[in-house]
């Protein structure tokens, strides 16, 4: 098992690790919208924090030497169920690739974000 670390996306803020590596398979745990550089919320709706979180999985993914396309599944979570089709649309632009999905609404996520993200995703 390989454990993924990169300063281009948020760090953990608890006893975990951004991703871990096995066969072949990345594991990476849920990115929220924090903006790395600065360690504080995208702040905006829907749309701003999902352009973030998808920003955040990508660069796990790039330290994991994978790509967008290669995610297989992810979970999401998102703190509105009305925001759906909003957090689809900066979805869609990400995940091309159509990946096996869950989508929930959830009390509250971490921070108060708005959306939360997880992926499963094969190696380059």
């Amino acid at each position: 098992m390989k454990i993924i670390s990169t300063d281009k996306a948020p760090a953990a803020i608890g006893p975990y690790s951004q991703a871990v590596v096995t066969g072949n398979l990345l594991y990476a745990s849920g990115q929220i919208p924090v903006i790395p550089s600065k360690g504080t919320l995208a702040e905006g709706d829907i749309t701003v924090q999902a352009e973030q979180a998808c920003k955040n999985v990508g660069t796990i993914l790039a330290a994991a030497g994978t790509s967008f396309e290669k995610v297989v599944k992810t979970t999401c979570f998102i703190a509105d169920i009305n925001d759906f089709a909003a957090f689809n649309a900066v979805y869609e632009k990400y995940f091309v690739s159509k990946p096996a999905r869950s989508c929930v609404e959830v009390s509250a996520l971490p921070k108060n974000a708005l959306c939360e993200i997880e992926v499963i995703a094969e190696l380059s």
